[in-house]
């Protein structure tokens, strides 16, 4: 099966390598360049591209270990919205996030229930609106968003309703991450939502949970890549004994085992996101992925930063960008030991 990225696609990744490795505000310069309106339909002067062109774009965020809120803007918010919103609904909330103003995000995670397929949030009806009551966990940038994609259980399934994080009955706690990006706890009581902010699809939560591994993924193959082309870059030059460090076996059997890595995750990822694409089953493509990121990913940073000896932990040194995000991203995921659980309700399924 061939996995070769198309011309666009190959424009998108380019163009987005380029805008961030500019000096401008990576964020703005996202949006100026269009990259966050891909997916946005024609009539609301987007590109009609979908999950595999914005897969590129947070590829290359990763493979900069760049701060913004591409992940939680684009594959929890734009995708979903786009694929399963009302026109209304696009045309409210999406042309916003693509002129970079403002920010859209899903609560995916609830205690110790990470992607949690049955939600034990609720919604029901109540004085002609819906009620949502419930604890939602990691939740990145949620004080900023105009909407939190928020997964309930009401009396006839499962649905996913876009909550305003700052309407009456919701508190947001925040909590601490390796990267220090924004993520809150979000305690929901009573919240009123109107019935308009419903995402109607029946299968809502787990299109959602799709483009969120998705995008998860594409992110982490970025992250690995970059962490990999910055050490290798670093024992090409560093010299001992007037030596390169790379000229040693041990290194070089190090850093092929970081290679190995980076390109069997890089392999999972590109399956999946290709048969998400083409609207194929891409269920357990994900999940495949997602234990190959969460398992090979954090082992193959702490051979990086062992590599780079002690500037591998010098804050002013970008290697601590790529290994903080890695910890949050696997958690994002659940860890290796629950999406390795994950794979065998698959295989005993």
């Amino acid at each position: 099966m061939d996995f070769a990225l198309d011309d666009t696609q190959t424009e998108i990744a380019a163009l987005a390598a380029k805008v961030l490795g500019s000096q401008d505000d990576p964020w703005r310069a996202l949006a100026s360049a269009g990259l966050l309106a891909l997916a946005l339909p024609p009539e609301l002067e987007g590109d009609g591209l979908g999950v595999a062109e914005v897969a590129q774009v947070l590829t290359e965020v990763g493979r900069a270990a760049a701060p913004v809120p591409a992940y939680a803007a684009l594959a929890l918010g734009v995708l979903p919205i786009e694929s399963l919103g009302t026109p209304a609904q696009r045309a409210e909330f999406l042309p916003a996030v693509a002129a970079g103003d403002a920010l859209l995000t899903a609560a995916l995670h609830e205690p110790s229930a990470p992607l949690v397929a049955e939600p034990a949030a609720t919604a029901r009806a109540g004085d002609g609106k819906w009620l949502v009551n419930g604890v939602k966990t990691a939740v990145p940038y949620a004080a900023g968003a105009t909407r939190i994609l928020t997964p309930v259980t009401t009396a006839h399934g499962s649905a996913v309703y876009l909550v305003d994080p700052h309407a009456d009955g919701v508190t947001l706690v925040p909590t601490p991450t390796s990267s220090g990006t924004p993520e809150f706890t979000v305690r929901l009581d009573d919240v009123a939502v109107e019935e308009t902010d419903l995402l109607f699809d029946r299968g809502a939560v787990a299109a959602l949970h799709r483009f969120a591994l998705a995008g998860a993924l594409a992110l982490g193959d970025g992250l690995l890549a970059g962490a990999l082309a910055l050490t290798v870059k670093h024992i090409g030059e560093r010299t001992q004994f007037g030596r390169p460090l790379s000229a040693f076996q041990a290194v070089a059997g190090q850093i092929a085992d970081v290679y190995v890595a980076a390109r069997t995750v890089h392999l999972a990822v590109t399956s999946a996101v290709w048969r998400l694409a083409s609207g194929l089953d891409a269920d357990a493509e994900l999940d495949v992925a997602a234990y190959w990121f969460a398992s090979q990913a954090p082992e193959a940073l702490a051979t990086c930063h062992h590599l780079h000896g002690g500037v591998g932990v010098d804050e002013t040194y970008p290697l601590h960008r790529y290994s903080s995000a890695v910890k949050d991203l696997g958690r994002t995921l659940g860890g290796a030991a629950h999406r390795l659980g994950r794979l065998g309700e698959r295989v005993a399924g």
